[in-house]
């Protein structure tokens, strides 16, 4: 055969090869697209509004597109965005203190006459740190408190709860948010039968602070009675807070327990660092009230609470509200230098995200938790801004393992087990709304990592089935061997997120 007639020939071959090659991926590509679109319309999915995207992180190439630019209500998806805007402000190893300050030096005795504490936004003081700041100041020389402990939450405003929330229930997701806290403004309820029927239930409740009374009106029924057991708060005419406990537990039953959130962060927090103190062997006179002034004496102690990469690992992986909001009036307060409020926060948050080149116009910012059902955002921000996050080098591997893993830990350690341990992603639910969402990483069968974001809103039948929905979904396309869409329009609309 002439050499002419050969390279022709082989030109031709090859050209075949690849012409075949290239249909079986577009077939493959349309009936993976064809799956996915028939699972986002149908059962609970059905007549919602739905949105979706899955890029390959390395270039941004689209493997499945629903939808990606409509902005839905994110839930608590917009904490991706709060916890990136937080890290990037603040650094992941900036740490929030609490000042301790008193009238004067402790005297000869160790005592001093009033002590104030000084909130500085630190959203995850619990009561082991409460017992580790007494700890100190005892071995810093303290002894007594001849007056009181005095609190100072002035860092942030007195507007506990977004307007956009409604009335707020006593369930621990609905704490005040301020700039003093112990235990996330909230505490533990345990209520167990009594030995017999028309017995009193027995209440504990952790901390087991003076402040947290309780009232005590249920009791036990019998062994088949109709459970009716409600566990709400109040504040108390005089000082501290009700815990009132009504209804029936049935005999036999295992103990309940209830989380259920403070009305005073401030004032809780300053019960539990008295009983702490106590527990330390220092003696507080008299009781726990607000500060009328911050200008007391002097500064005894400087306590420096966790790095924010533990914060936001803690806010990411169990989704807690309240840290949210929190960072948000933290960003607030370091922008315009003042008391941190919603509005300074979210502007802050909002210009945060522009300097990272994301596409902000579409979004809408009400709260940092994703409670208000006036927030929007679109599959596309959330992958952009979780790809950006991902080739960050100064704090994407602390946003990487705050993500919840699949069949392992966090808010999806009861998900998504067809995709165990091949998916780190934030969940969300809004169960007014009938909205969930999900969105995080993928690792591909090929090895590759993909981004993901699915935002639901108005799914049929109850919050289960929404997110099982969602999981499906999910299952349908991570751990196989999917690539890129290799259509014009695809590859045209996919977009790179920009170089910091």
């Amino acid at each position: 055969m002439p050499r002419w007639s050969f390279l022709r020939w082989t030109r031709h071959f090859l050209l075949a090869i690849l012409m075949f090659l290239t249909a079986q991926s577009a077939g493959a590509d349309s009936e993976l697209t064809g799956r996915l679109d028939s699972l986002l319309s149908s059962g609970s999915l059905r007549g919602a509004e739905v949105a979706a995207l899955v890029v390959r992180e390395r270039d941004g190439r689209e493997i499945y597109a629903h939808s990606p630019d409509r902005a839905l209500i994110p839930a608590s998806n917009l904490k991706i965005l709060t916890a990136i805007s937080a890290l990037d402000v603040f650094g992941p190893s900036h740490q929030f203190e609490t000042v301790i300050l008193a009238d004067r030096r402790p005297d000869d005795e160790g005592f001093v006459q009033d002590l104030l504490v000084r909130g500085g936004g630190d959203p995850v003081l619990n009561s082991e740190d409460w017992w580790r700041l007494a700890a100190d100041l005892r071995r810093g020389g303290l002894r007594g408190v001849r007056g009181d402990v005095l609190v100072d939450d002035s860092a942030f405003d007195s507007e506990y709860w977004h307007p956009d929330w409604g009335k707020v229930s006593s369930r621990a997701y609905h704490a005040p948010v301020g700039a003093l806290t112990a235990n996330y403004g909230a505490y533990f309820v345990r209520v167990m039968p009594g030995a017999r029927p028309e017995d009193p239930v027995r209440v504990d409740v952790d901390p087991p602070t003076p402040y947290l009374r309780v009232l005590n009106l249920a009791a036990t029924g019998k062994s088949r009675a109709n459970p009716t057991l409600v566990v709400g708060s109040g504040v108390s005419p005089k000082s501290g807070e009700v815990v009132e406990v009504r209804g029936v537990v049935r005999a036999g039953d295992e103990a309940d327990v209830f989380p259920r959130r403070v009305t005073d962060p401030a004032l809780y927090a300053g019960a539990v660092f008295k009983m702490q103190l106590e527990a330390n062997g220092i003696h507080v006179a008299g009781n726990v009230r607000r500060a009328k002034s911050a200008d007391i004496g002097e500064e005894i102690l400087r306590f420096e609470g966790r790095p924010l990469s533990e914060i936001v690992r803690l806010f990411v992986k169990y989704s807690n509200n309240s840290i949210a909001e929190s960072l948000i009036k933290s960003l607030g307060a370091r922008a315009g230098g003042g008391r941190g409020t919603w509005q300074a926060g979210l502007a802050e948050m909002r210009r945060v995200l522009g300097a990272m080149g994301l596409a902000v116009d579409g979004l809408k910012l009400a709260d940092g938790s994703g409670l208000s059902p006036a927030n929007r955002a679109s599959p596309r921000l959330l992958v952009d801004a979780l790809r950006f996050a991902h080739r960050s080098f100064d704090f994407g591997p602390e946003l990487m393992t705050a993500l919840p893993i699949a069949a392992r830990d966090g808010t999806l350690e009861k998900r998504s087990m067809d995709v165990s341990g091949l998916v780190r992603a934030k969940t969300g639910l809004l169960s007014a709304q009938r909205a969930t969402s999900l969105s995080g990483f993928a690792r591909l069968q090929s090895g590759e990592l993909a981004v993901f974001s699915i935002l639901v809103n108005g799914y049929r039948e109850g919050s289960r089935e929404g997110m099982d929905a969602v999981d499906r979904w999910l299952a349908a396309w991570v751990g196989r061997e999917t690539e890129p869409a290799t259509r014009t329009d695809d590859i045209g609309r996919a977009k790179r997120v920009p170089k910091r």
